[in-house]
């Protein structure tokens, strides 16, 4: 039995995975899940699969939880720290990071520190950290697993040559909401317009990071360090059907490439079950029907938050983290009206540009830089 640990298990990516645990529940079990603070939804998930712990990470939300709502073998913690401390619990195999933003950098490094299988769906950890979390999984032991669809394509797809044999690699877009639209009519997007996702069913902050283009620009980033690529082997290409996740290419010109339908249970099963492949749990492709596939180059222009993953990959040291906490706190504030659509990358651009970069940053210099752009763009004024 692979036991788990669902890190962000009411979210979008414990959602799925879940299920993926529903088909296979010979080979996996749920030993603990946590939650920001949606007890509710914690709770329906605690009496189905009977997890040994469940974490909330708020709390002050302390006094409004129904205990009664839990089994009687679940228990209940509250805390950030409790969920650190169950990452590197020695009764968990595999831990599925998918809490949203840098708040699950801690447990994903604990995680990683234990020795334990990271099936990574939070980008941030990769994006803010990379490559410490590399070298320590190097000492520890640890087995990094990606979840995003593309990151999971490429590692697939990796496995059809050695690693001296690839030339580089192509992320796949879907473009998102504005794809099709002129930098007039974006620059003026509102944040309903922004979060109708033509592919995929995702939560406010990475729905309107694929409006911007910066989930992209964060996944060039994590890219650069889980494959252990510079960043002139990177490229994006727009791919609207969502149906080939991304491509490698070898040094003889041979392209290779992971398609399906887009379901994000695949490459969830696919980092659970590695080396193995396990029967499907996602939607499979129907080759009765006639379809085609596009590709289309990305438009800077339009979509200047790419250019910062560029940017971010080639440089590294405290970039990351500075992206990062800007963007996260930019969305919010697009989402509150506060800034418009391309304010987002304005002050992602305006803060790397003059923060204290250090080029082999710690833990805690990283940190530190993160609080800074937190701040500096609560601040901001376009």
């Amino acid at each position: 039995m692979n036991k788990l640990a669902i890190l962000g298990a009411t979210g979008s990516i414990g959602t799925s995975s879940l299920d993926v645990v529903r088909a296979h529940r010979d080979r996996l079990e749920v030993v603990a899940v946590s939650a920001n603070r949606d007890w509710r939804k914690l709770a329906e998930i605690c009496r189905e699969f009977s997890p040994r712990v469940a974490i909330l990470a708020q709390e002050n939300i302390r006094d409004e939880v129904d205990t009664a709502q839990f089994p009687q073998e679940t228990e209940l913690q509250f805390g950030a720290e409790a969920i650190t401390q169950i990452a590197r619990a020695s009764d968990i195999d595999t831990v599925i990071a998918a809490i949203v933003g840098a708040a699950g950098l801690a447990s994903s490094y604990a995680a990683v520190d234990a020795g334990k299988r990271l099936a990574i769906a939070n980008k941030e950890t990769m994006v803010v950290a990379g490559p410490i979390i590399v070298e320590r999984a190097r000492h520890s032991g640890a087995e990094l697993l990606p979840v995003d669809s593309e990151h999971s394509a490429i590692f697939q797809a990796l496995q059809a040559g050695a690693e001296q044999e690839v030339s580089k690699i192509i992320l796949t877009s879907s473009g998102g909401p504005f794809r099709t639209r002129t930098r007039e009519e974006i620059a003026i997007a509102t944040p309903e317009e922004a979060m109708k996702h033509p592919t995929w069913e995702m939560g406010p902050k990475i729905t309107i990071d694929s409006a911007t283009m910066m989930n992209k620009a964060l996944e060039i980033i994590e890219a650069r360090w889980l494959f252990d690529l510079q960043s002139d082997q990177i490229e994006v290409v727009i791919h609207q059907q969502s149906f080939m996740h991304s491509m490698v290419e070898f040094i003889d010109g041979s392209v290779v490439g992971q398609m399906s339908p887009p379901d994000m249970r695949l490459p969830i099963q696919y980092a659970l079950s590695y080396p193995q492949r396990w029967k499907e749990v996602a939607t499979r492709a129907d080759f009765k029907k006639a379809f085609s596939l596009d590709f289309t180059p990305p438009d800077f222009e339009r979509f200047p938050a790419l250019q910062l993953g560029f940017d971010v990959a080639q440089r590294g040291g405290t970039t990351g983290a500075v992206l990062n906490a800007c963007n996260e706190v930019a969305v919010s504030r697009f989402l509150q009206r506060e800034l418009s659509f391309y304010d987002i990358a304005r002050v992602c651009r305006e803060l790397l540009d003059r923060h204290e970069f250090i080029s082999k940053p710690t833990i805690e210099d990283l940190m530190v830089q993160d609080q800074w752009a937190r701040k500096e763009t609560t601040l901001w004024q376009p």
